[in-house]
């Protein structure tokens, strides 16, 4: 996915995640979920801490989207699944973005400072979507 990784400090020292790390991390069942996390983080981090990689454990997020794979790379970077940081809200959700985007929403906190951030118009098909709410899929499904 790409080169780079997030970098974040841990009780000052400097860490750093790579996508790669993330996906061995989680075990690989919803890499869609590991993507979008390692994208939102990619854009959150620098506007929540611009002048240096932010404190892990400071960090943050309430969202409507629990998927395993996005819950599992917060936990990695953040810890914050097990320091109760990551929150899911289904008041969160955004209607008014399409049934396609409506989950797909962050709200990404550092300290004293927060980013909304949410999932760009096409990046999610609507046969996803329907696959989503499906009840006893299959594997190959």
């Amino acid at each position: 996915m790409t080169d780079q990784t997030l970098a974040l400090r841990d009780a000052g020292r400097a860490i750093s995640f790579s996508f790669d790390d993330l996906m061995k991390y989680h075990g690989g069942g919803s890499p869609g979920g590991v993507a979008q996390a390692y994208k939102v983080l990619e854009r959150a981090l620098p506007l929540l801490s611009p002048h240096e990689p932010p404190e892990r454990r400071e960090i943050s997020l309430r969202t409507p989207f629990g998927g395993p794979g996005f819950r599992d790379a917060f936990e990695m970077v953040a810890r914050a699944v097990t320091g109760d940081r990551f929150v899911v809200d289904s008041d969160l959700l955004r209607p008014d973005l399409g049934r396609n985007r409506e989950q797909f929403v962050y709200h990404v906190r550092y300290r004293d400072r927060t980013v909304t951030l949410h999932i760009r118009e096409g990046l999610v098909r609507d046969d996803f979507i329907e696959l989503l709410h499906t009840d006893g899929r299959t594997a190959e499904q």
